[in-house]
């Protein structure tokens, strides 16, 4: 059974929308592309070296695939672009059906059925890098064993983000934390099941606490007729 690993960078509001430059991803009239870039010290790419020194294949959904295709096997030798190209690229795609980046394997269907099969196929570590859409689904069908969240210190507002609304509730236990000089925060969660249901507090509301609730509710209820 293979691990599935996102790696992840997000906004202290849990944007991860186009960090790399502005062109990658303007979609929704998104225009702070590149939002990583002022952020740098030794620690990145020290974590970036780790990563890149293990054994993995890579799982992107289809817009993130282009993105990479189109920079990595041209950008030389680097310690990720060697990784990259040299790993097993799955693609979770019904559009697509040519893939000119070296070791890259179309998966069409339905995306957790397949994914699910590569999981449990042998097989080094699976990193998704991006690929917000594909991220939904598989958080969705409890298939993410490990969250890589590189959190970096602002706030945008606006844009894709890597737990949007619709996606079921569910605990995470931090098991490593690095910060850089920069303050970006190198967090690493493992999921630890669904939320605990009930309150660890009894509830005896007071007469003016039930008329709040009482009140919240009928507002509630008008804003959805």
């Amino acid at each position: 059974m293979r691990k599935i690993i996102a790696i992840t960078h997000v906004t202290l509001d849990g944007i991860m929308q186009s960090p790399g430059g502005p062109e990658e991803d303007p979609r929704g009239g998104f225009t702070h592309g590149g939002w990583i870039m002022r952020f740098s010290d030794e620690a990145v790419p020290e974590a970036l070296g780790e990563i890149m020194a293990g054994e993995f294949d890579l799982l992107l959904g289809r817009r993130t695939y282009e993105i990479f295709a189109g920079y990595w096997p041209y950008a030389g030798d680097n310690p990720i672009a060697n990784a990259f190209n040299k790993a097993a690229k799955y693609v979770v795609t019904n559009s697509l059906d040519r893939f000119d980046w070296v070791n890259t394997h179309g998966m069409s269907g339905d995306a957790v059925d397949e994914v699910r099969r590569l999981k449990a196929s042998d097989g080094p570590e699976l990193h998704i890098w991006g690929s917000s859409e594909l991220l939904q689904t598989l958080i969705a069908a409890q298939l993410v064993d490990e969250f890589r969240i590189w959190i970096f210190p602002l706030v945008l507002g606006k844009g894709k983000r890597l737990f949007e609304d619709g996606v079921p509730p569910f605990g995470l236990t931090l098991v490593e934390s690095r910060r850089t000089s920069e303050g970006i925060l190198l967090n690493t969660y493992r999921p630890t099941g669904s939320l605990p249901k009930g309150s660890p507090q009894p509830d005896n509301p007071t007469e003016v606490e039930q008329a709040r609730r009482k009140k919240l509710a009928e507002e509630d209820k008008a804003a959805r007729l």
